[in-house]
């Protein structure tokens, strides 16, 4: 399996492949009441989508945020990368947490007519994410369809659509932008870099590609064959954590300590797998996976002499 060079991407890519790739975020802004800003935060869940790389987000019309902004626009938004399925319970049992962006700037509500445009631009998203996904070929249809439902960014939005004056709808403004990785390790990333920054195509199927995966056990029994041809390291199980038009990332279930009791304990540890060439697409993707899959096993077949 050759290896690219440059086998991860820049702070300012990963944190647009984190915002391409999610549907939801955690929107912080300042309380307010009749005589201005208190100082305490008010938080809540709002979904989001990208355009022209910036977020535009759907409040819900209950929520204090729309009452807050009125006083003082200033707020902040976190969206972590996807962790489907069991993937999240995997990171905890090794001290790690999701990868996430942090913005802070400005929450500016749009005019009507601009809302109006871009619900129907958050239409054409959700159609044209549908569309995709029922066009794929059987190579890609095979792993996306073991995924479930509740992954899926386009059916996750299409609550959005509809009655318009459920929601209000902001764009945030971003004046900064910090990338924090699972260990909790912050990085700065300037703003014109994050303008320039191009989300990879497969963003924003990512979560379904990641859970559609890992709810394989012939996919998930690759991966381990992976991790024993590649890294020397014996999986117990392996599940995929993130991909890029790179790569992927693997974490592995490997033998650890052994107990005074004389009891093997387990552990995670983290691999990176390169492609060949960039996975510019889905397809791409799931194709040089296949091909990957095959050739480890080609590997330990002529390796037991069973080829």
């Amino acid at each position: 399996m050759k290896r690219n060079l440059a086998t991860v991407l820049s702070y300012a890519e990963k944190c647009k492949n984190i915002l391409a790739s999610n549907w939801q975020g955690s929107l912080n802004t300042i309380k307010a009441d009749a005589k201005g800003s208190k100082g305490d935060i008010h938080t809540s869940k709002i979904k989001y989508i990208l355009r022209r790389g910036q977020p535009y987000l759907w409040v819900p019309e209950n929520d204090f945020h729309n009452v807050n902004t009125i006083i003082d626009e200033r707020g902040s938004f976190a969206v972590t990368s996807p962790y489907p399925g069991p993937v999240g319970g995997l990171l905890k049992s090794i001290k790690k947490l999701p990868a996430r962006v942090a913005l802070a700037g400005d929450v500016i509500p749009l005019k009507e007519e601009k809302a109006k445009s871009l619900a129907k631009k958050l239409q054409e998203v959700v159609l044209s994410e549908r569309k995709a996904i029922n066009e794929f070929t059987h190579t890609a249809s095979g792993v996306l369809t073991s995924s479930d439902s509740s992954t899926s960014r386009s059916d996750n939005l299409h609550e959005l659509l509809g009655d318009d004056e459920r929601f209000s709808v902001y764009r945030f403004k971003m004046r900064s932008c910090t990338f924090i990785d699972g260990y909790g390790s912050t990085f700065d990333v300037d703003i014109e870099d994050m303008e320039k920054a191009k989300a990879d195509l497969i963003a924003p199927i990512s979560a379904k590609l990641i859970d559609g995966i890992n709810q394989s056990k012939p996919r998930r029994t690759a991966l381990m064959l992976f991790c024993f041809v590649y890294m020397n390291a014996h999986a117990k199980d392996a599940y995929i954590t993130s991909v890029d038009r790179k790569g992927f990332d693997v974490l592995a279930i490997i033998p650890g300590t052994v107990s005074k009791e004389g009891v093997g304990q387990y552990r995670g540890k983290e691999f990176r797998f390169m492609f060949k060439e960039e996975a510019n697409d889905v397809e791409a993707f799931c194709r040089q996976l296949a091909e990957m899959e095959e050739e480890v096993v080609n590997k330990v077949s002529s390796s037991s002499g069973l080829k």
